[in-house]
């Protein structure tokens, strides 16, 4: 299963404090350097999702050179002062490495941090340290209850992930019509993996009628959602006249 992880977005914050709001507002219209400077200011006040968004910014390259020791740094200082999506960042570069050494153990930390503190991005990530046995022993019962935490809290790659276990019949009994409710959520959520195992079982058959130009329509739609994989089914399915 294909590792996805998503770094918090930086306006999806509550903003307290006008060095935030200013910090935000430049950042949604691409002014990175000025919302740099801002979230500099708040996180050197003690607003420490200023210092997140330091983080992003520094993880991202956006306004400053990309420095993934410093997007630690910064994360961390968020994370112990209570900003858990910034564990859950945290958490993401010890999984690749970045700016700190690969460390799944450090990893499923900082993750589970967030997760047991409402950040539900850390829950899935969690989910897929058990699935990939990093960090933990493997184990399919523990990732799908971390995924169906992820996937009932609006986290939809959450739910696209215990699509995966249901096709596969990994922590559960093998099940397409599960596979299809929860892919069909995720699509619904604009999860473009969501769209393309759609496509996928309706053009197997598998826990659905089959149907070559259902499965063409939700290729299409993981495709307009950047999926370059629904793109070529898309247009293998085209050439066979569908």
């Amino acid at each position: 299963m294909k590792k996805i992880m998503v770094l918090l977005s930086f306006v999806c914050a509550v903003l307290l404090g006008d060095e935030l709001e200013i910090a935000a507002k430049a950042y949604e219209a691409g002014d990175y350097q000025k919302a740099f400077k801002y979230s500099k200011i708040a996180c050197d006040s003690g607003e420490y999702r200023g210092c997140s968004g330091l983080g992003i910014l520094y993880a991202n390259g956006q306004g400053v050179e990309q420095n993934y020791a410093e997007a630690s740094k910064y994360y961390k200082l968020a994370c112990d002062n209570g900003d858990y999506g910034s564990c859950s960042n945290l958490g993401l570069l010890y999984v690749n490495g970045q700016g700190v050494k690969q460390n799944y153990t450090e990893a499923f930390k900082y993750y589970k941090l967030a997760c047991d503190n409402g950040e539900y991005g850390g829950c899935t990530n969690l989910g897929l340290l058990y699935v990939n046995g990093q960090g933990v022993e493997q184990n399919y019962k523990e990732a799908f209850k971390y995924f169906k935490l992820a996937c009932d809290n609006g986290v939809h790659i959450g739910c696209t992930n215990l699509g995966f276990l249901y096709v596969n019949g990994q922590g559960v009994e093998q099940n397409y019509k599960e596979a299809f409710k929860y892919f069909k959520l995720a699509c619904d959520n604009g999860e473009y993996k969501g769209c393309g195992n759609l496509g996928v079982l309706y053009e197997n058959g598998q826990g659905v009628r089959q149907s070559y130009s259902t499965a063409k329509e939700y290729y299409g739609k993981a495709c307009d959602l950047g999926d370059q994989q629904g793109c070529d089914a898309f247009a293998t399915l085209g050439k066979y006249g569908y």
